[in-house]
């Protein structure tokens, strides 16, 4: 089982799938997620959203000035600025 992740920022759909592993970073610090995580939400820090696949191949996004929302197996990131880094 994987989680399924939407990271979004204000005005467009930046990456959707599925992950065994996202590292966000919050105000409080780095929270790794995997699937059978508590719930959480938190208010997100600018910096790196990093996201593992099941074939390891990994995404990076820079995201800033939002929160991430952990239920069940989807994890949601809200960002007002976020972008893939290439």
């Amino acid at each position: 089982m994987a989680l399924h992740v939407s990271l979004v920022s204000a005005d467009a759909e930046v990456w959707t799938g599925e992950a065994t592993l996202v590292v966000a970073k919050t105000v409080e610090g780095e929270i790794g997620f995997m699937t059978g995580h508590e719930p959480v939400l938190a208010i997100l820090a600018e910096g790196q959203v990093r996201i593992t696949q099941a074939d390891g191949t990994k995404i990076l996004a820079n995201a800033q000035d939002g929160f991430v929302s952990m239920e069940g197996n989807d994890l949601t990131i809200v960002a007002g600025n976020a972008a893939l880094i290439a």
